[in-house]
């Protein structure tokens, strides 16, 4: 089979935030594309804290589909066992770094969908590594990937971050609104995947109707003959993300 080199796109989508703060950005991240093969799709979870949803690391086992999975500090200390499966399938999974605590990697006072961000630099720099510290500390290799909660910063803490030694692992396709989809809506947004895209869907909440329909999502996607990829993947580490006009 030939070999899948990726190379990641990044661009960056601009929200308005507090009229107090700096503008809010959500980096938007594609694969490159394979011109040579079948259509490729990076599945990305985030494992914010709760436990762990069962539906989907099962079918991901079962099937041999590998993918990315952002963990925090809280969620690796609350879920041994899991983290255990991850790590027992290096093959399949990747382990990247979700944050420390779960909040927003933004740099001033501010709160994005009821979430408190982290309020300064220093304790975005806290909760970026409190995360990778938890990873290798739980015995996975050293994260390249972060994405913080709620996938929103501003350029300053972009800037911070990549100092810190990561890229910032955003999507093109969000699949199940935080698992507050329901499940048809979910399904239908993740088979929507297309060559390049990057999913993204959470892992962490069994008790959501989203997670089924993620899981049926995947497999329409593998039907169809898409290849899964993780962020790993890539030939070389993605260029750092650029402000756009």
């Amino acid at each position: 089979m030939k070999s899948l080199f990726i190379s990641f796109a990044v661009a960056l989508s601009i929200s308005t935030s507090a009229a107090s703060g700096p503008r809010l950005v959500e980096p938007v991240l594609h694969t490159g594309k394979d011109r040579g093969g079948p259509a490729h799709v990076a599945l990305t979870f985030d494992a914010c804290m709760g436990r762990v949803d069962m539906r989907i690391l099962d079918v991901l086992l079962r099937e041999r589909i590998p993918a990315t999975i952002f963990v925090t500090a809280r969620w690796l200390q609350y879920n041994p066992q899991a983290t255990a499966i991850l790590l027992a399938h290096p093959d399949l999974f990747e382990i990247e770094n979700h944050g420390a605590m779960h909040v927003p990697a933004v740099d001033y006072p501010t709160s994005i969908y009821g979430i408190t961000a982290a309020g300064s630099p220093q304790a975005v720099a806290r909760e970026v590594e409190g995360g990778g510290a938890a990873i290798v500390a739980a015995g996975a290799p050293q994260p390249r990937w972060f994405r913080g909660a709620t996938a929103k910063y501003t350029a300053a803490s972009i800037t911070e971050i990549s100092r810190l030694g990561y890229r910032i692992a955003g999507y093109s396709i969000n699949g199940d609104d935080g698992s507050l989809l329901g499940a048809g809506a979910a399904e239908r947004r993740v088979a929507s995947a297309r060559d390049g895209d990057v999913v993204i869907a959470h892992i962490n909440q069994p008790g959501h109707a989203a997670g089924a329909g993620v899981v049926r999502g995947i497999l329409a996607l593998k039907k169809r003959g898409v290849r899964f990829v993780r962020l790993a993947d890539g030939a070389a580490p993605p260029p750092a993300p650029v402000l756009s006009d």
